[in-house]
Parts: structure tokens; C-alpha cells; sequence
């Protein structure tokens, strides 16, 4: 009865439903010397694991923190905010006096280069605007014929 009773832990550990306790029996049984010519193949695993169970690290393991990385990040982000500043008020105040004159002729004269830029765009729009009209005249033709 025992030794059905091995089979069957052995096959529920295989497919890791035992309890500690079943796991524990197993481990009893395949410690002992009067293991069954069948399960003679397990018998090292076990022991393994008793074995295993009592060996102990004695080396130590050294804690390091990267406080020293999260500081030179913070430094570092710092800086490249500063930059970051310095580069818009820089170009800031070196570009605020665009686009005035001293003398108004000129300031006209640029106003009206401008605007007539500005005529020029807008009349080739208007142009392709007629287009768009002819083609809505043509098409309201045709479906007022059919309908």
C-alpha cells in the first residue's frame, strides 16, 4: 500500500499539485535505503534537494545605491535648462528689433512690397476660384436637365 501510495505523490509532484507535507514524505522515503528498484531513478533528485537544503552562503553581497547617478542626472538636466534659457534670451533680445525702421518712407515702401505680394497671392487664388465657378454652372446644368 505504501509504495502505491509513492507512486502516486510522485506523479501529483511531477505535476506539482503535492502539498509540503506530501513533498516532505517523498523526501523521507527516498532518504531511506529500502527504496524500490522502479523509483530507484528519483532517489537523487531528493537527495539532492536535502542536500541543497542545507547548504548556507557565508559570502557577502555588498549594497550599492546609484544616489551618485540620480545626482549627476539632476546636475545634468539642470545645466541643459540653463542653456536652454540663456539661448532664448539670447536670441530673444537679438532679434526683437526686426521689422522696424527709423525712417518712414522706407517703413511705406516695405508695407507696400508687402501688401502687393499679398494682392499678387490673393488674385492667383481668385483665378482659380473662376474655375470652380465655371464648374458649378456646368454641373447644375446637367442635373437641372436630368431631373
Amino acid at each position: 500500500m505504501e509504495l502505491y501510495n509513492i507512486e502516486s505523490l510522485i506523479e501529483k509532484y511531477f505535476q506539482g499539485e503535492t502539498s509540503i507535507a506530501e513533498e516532505k514524505q517523498l523526501k523521507d522515503y527516498f532518504s531511506s535505503v529500502d527504496v524500490a528498484q522502479h523509483l530507484a531513478q528519483y532517489k537523487p533528485m531528493f537527495c539532492y534537494f536535502l542536500q541543497a537544503k542545507l547548504l548556507k552562503s557565508t559570502k557577502q553581497i555588498p549594497l550599492q545605491t546609484k544616489k551618485h547617478s540620480v545626482a549627476w542626472l539632476s546636475i545634468a538636466a539642470s545645466v541643459v535648462v540653463m542653456l536652454g534659457v540663456g539661448a532664448f534670451v539670447y536670441y530673444s533680445s537679438q532679434s526683437a528689433d526686426l521689422g522696424t525702421y527709423d525712417d518712414p518712407e522706407i517703413a511705406f515702401r516695405e508695407t507696400q512690397k508687402a501688401l502687393s505680394l499679398l494682392s499678387g497671392n490673393v488674385n492667383k487664388g481668385l483665378e482659380s476660384v473662376k474655375y470652380v465657378d465655371e464648374f458649378d454652372s456646368a454641373k447644375d446644368m446637367i442635373f437641372t436637365e436630368y431631373y
